[in-house]
C-alpha cells in the first residue's frame, strides 16, 4: 500500500513536466528569454531553496541566471546558467523528492476522516481550539504548522514558530488575502481546506485576550487574538472548510469554497 502512495506522488511531478510544450521543454533557457516556461523553472527554482526572489517574472534575468548556477553547482553540473536538458532533467528529479518527502507521512497514516467535511457538524469537533495541525500546499508540496487558536465560523489559526512564518510568507509572497487550496492533517484526519494568508487582529507582544490598540491588519482597538508568542505573527490567520463562513458577515464565500473543492479533487487523486 505504501508504494502506491508513492507512485501516485510522482505524478505530481509528472504534471510538470505536462505544463511544458514538446517545443519549449526542447529549448534551452538562458538570460534573456521568457515565457510559461521560464516561470516554471523559476517555480521549481523557488521551492527547492534557490531563486530568491519575491515573486516568479517569467523572464529570465540576473536573478535566475545566479539562481540556476547555484543549483547546478549543487548537483554537479556545469554551471553555466542554461537550463539545457540536463539541467532541466536534474531540476525535475530534485522537484519530485521534495514533494515526496512532504507527503510522506500523509501516504503512511490510515485515515478515519478525509475529504471535504462540514466544517460545522465534523471539522471544527476533530480540530478543536489549542489543536495543532500539519497543513500542506496543494500548488507547491509546501509543509507548515498552525495551531487552531479561535475561531467560530471558520478557523482562525496561527505559525507554530518562525520558521512555519517563513514558510506562510514565502507561498503568499509576503502578506495577502489571496485564498489557496490546501490539505489539513489533524491526527488522522485529512481535510481540504482553503487558507487566506493575511494576519489580522493580534499584537504578538502583547499577552492573548487582552483589550489593546493597533491590532494587525488595520482592525483597531478589541481583543488580541494573538495566541502564540514569538512566531513572527501578529495575529490570527483564516482556514475555510466546507460550508464554513466569514465572520463579519456570516456568509459562504465562494472564492474559499473553490479552493476547497480544488483540495477535495486533490485528496482524491492523489491520496486515496
Amino acid at each position: 500500500m505504501k508504494n502506491v502512495h508513492f507512485k501516485q506522488l510522482i505524478t505530481i511531478c509528472m504534471a510538470i513536466i505536462l505544463t511544458l510544450s514538446p517545443t519549449s521543454a526542447s529549448a534551452a533557457l538562458k538570460r534573456g528569454t521568457s515565457g510559461t516556461d521560464v516561470k516554471n523553472v523559476q517555480t521549481m527554482l523557488k521551492d527547492l531553496g534557490y531563486f530568491k526572489y519575491a515573486k516568479t517574472t517569467g523572464y529570465y534575468g540576473s536573478i535566475t541566471e545566479v539562481a540556476v548556477k547555484r543549483f547546478q553547482k549543487k548537483n554537479g553540473l556545469v554551471a553555466d546558467g542554461v537550463v539545457g536538458k540536463i539541467t532541466r532533467r536534474a531540476l525535475l528529479a530534485n522537484d519530485k523528492k521534495k514533494v515526496t518527502s512532504n507527503f510522506t507521512l500523509m501516504s503512511n497514516v490510515k485515515h478515519s476522516n478525509i475529504g471535504a467535511l462540514d466544517w460545522f457538524s465534523k471539522v471544527q469537533y476533530i480540530w478543536p481550539r489549542g489543536t495543532n495541525a500539519i497543513v500542506t500546499d496543494v500548488n507547491t508540496g509546501k509543509s507548515f504548522n498552525l495551531k487552531r487558536t479561535y475561531g467560530t465560523n471558520h478557523a482562525d489559526v496561527e505559525p507554530l514558530t518562525k520558521k512555519d512564518t517563513a514558510i506562510i510568507k514565502d507561498l503568499w509572497n509576503g502578506w495577502s488575502w489571496e485564498r489557496r487550496a490546501v490539505v489539513v492533517q489533524v491526527g488522522k484526519s485529512i481535510i481540504a481546506g482553503s487558507m487566506a494568508g493575511m494576519p489580522h487582529a493580534g499584537v504578538d507582544s502583547a499577552s492573548a485576550e487582552k483589550v489593546v490598540s493597533g491590532r494587525s491588519c488595520n482592525y483597531g482597538r478589541g481583543q488580541n487574538l494573538d495566541s502564540v508568542k514569538n512566531n513572527g505573527v501578529n495575529g490570527v490567520m483564516d482556514l475555510h472548510f466546507k460550508n464554513s463562513r466569514n465572520h463579519n458577515t456570516n456568509k459562504v464565500k465562494k472564492e474559499h469554497q473553490d479552493m476547497v473543492i480544488k483540495a477535495a479533487k486533490y485528496i482524491e487523486k492523489h491520496l486515496l
